[in-house]
């Protein structure tokens, strides 16, 4: 299938890749991404190389490709990777070369006061957790340095697949932190704004954490589908239904307790705000990419005893163990979500589709290497 987009690839790349070297996802600024011959990375004090199996495509890349997030040109992209550790840096311990590991997309220090204080993600300063495919190179490569190896490196469960746990990197963490963060109550109400992955994933988040009602909004008919898969009892359909008056109706004009934003849009923001009842809570996920906004009527002037609360991907390796085991003990499967597989030298491809949300996709896997 050939798919027609605006984000361009350079020259093919079709060279055999030389001792000491690989292949890298690089991007080039101007909407063009490529693969490039790159020197294999080298483990330094606390660091740790790995080869990279699998990894997939998020929406924050695609917002970094569209000039939306600004990166340096010549990064290496992406931020979800499973894969075997191929060198071990000076510092760890516990670990063994050929281990099979998966990496959160958040890799922070363990050390700084942002870390010892609960807020990994926040290492360093804000957003400071999120470096692989952001700050340093990230993991769309045939190898990929992780720092802080020792607090950034889960061991896979044998019985788990890599399929299996490649989405527990981002989206599984991120969407399940938008209940957590808003401290959500066993029989809380729940509207789960965006029903694309990270959307689904809070759906089944809020599941989890023992929501009673929950409403998915959205305007695709396949992904409102898989959102009552998930967990979801009611879809609302944007482009058929009023969201904001439909809930309300369903709810006997109470409102939710929580409300999730899981796009980044400004409309999708207000609407969240306006189904939250007296004292509710909007839990916001969304990355937003231009200028946002407050109503003061849909925040009731300020005087409604609202909390709007906001999450990055809660990272580091105790996390990723603790969200392999809900997959270990079958509390969740996500594969239904990988729905389109690609190798590594169609990584553009995949790009395209990804980000023109063509054929149904959801999430694409990237196989890297056997």
């Amino acid at each position: 299938m050939r798919v027609r987009t605006d984000i361009q690839a350079e020259t093919p790349y079709t060279a055999k890749v030389a001792p000491g070297m690989m292949k890298a996802l690089v991007f080039n600024g101007n909407q063009a991404i490529g693969l490039e011959d790159r020197s294999i990375p080298k483990a330094g004090q606390g660091e740790a190389v790995i080869e990279v199996t699998l990894t997939t495509i998020c929406g924050t890349d695609v917002h970094i490709v569209k000039g939306e997030y600004p990166v340096k040109s010549g990064l290496t992209l992406g931020h979800e990777a499973v894969g075997r550790i191929h060198e071990l840096g000076p510092g760890l311990t516990g670990y063994e070369v050929g281990e099979r590991v998966l990496v959160g997309a958040i890799t922070p220090c363990g050390q700084c006061n942002y870390c010892l204080g609960g807020h990994l993600s926040q290492c360093g300063g804000t957003m400071g957790g999120w470096k692989l495919g952001n700050t340093i190179n990230g993991v769309q490569a045939q190898y990929a340095l992780i720092p802080y190896a020792q607090a950034n490196m889960a061991k896979i469960p044998d019985e788990l697949s890599d399929e299996q746990v490649i989405l527990l990197a981002d989206i599984a963490s991120t969407g399940f932190s938008a209940s957590e963060s808003a401290q959500m109550k066993i029989g809380d109400s729940v509207a789960v704004f965006a029903a694309g992955p990270i959307g689904l994933c809070a759906t089944a988040g809020a599941k989890l954490r023992g929501a009673g009602q929950i409403f998915a909004i959205d305007s695709n008919p396949l992904r409102l589908e898989q959102a009552l898969k998930m967990g979801a009892h009611h879809a609302i359909n944007i482009s058929k239904q009023e969201p904001a008056a439909e809930i309300l109706r369903l709810t006997g004009g109470r409102g939710v307790d929580v409300a999730i934003e899981a796009l980044g849009r400004q409309e999708t923001f207000e609407s969240a705000l306006r189904v939250l009842r007296p004292g509710g809570t909007l839990s916001s996920l969304g990355v937003y990419s231009g200028k946002l906004a407050i109503p003061a009527e849909s925040f009731a002037a300020g005087l409604g005893d609202h909390k709007i609360v906001t999450t990055l991907c809660p990272g580091g390796k105790e996390r990723m163990r603790r969200l392999m085991e809900l997959v270990l003990y079958h509390r969740i499967d996500l594969t239904p979500l990988l729905t389109h597989r690609f190798a590594f030298d169609q990584i553009v491809e995949a790009y395209s589709l990804f980000s023109q949300q063509q054929d149904g996709v959801l999430k694409v896997a990237i196989k890297v290497q056997n």
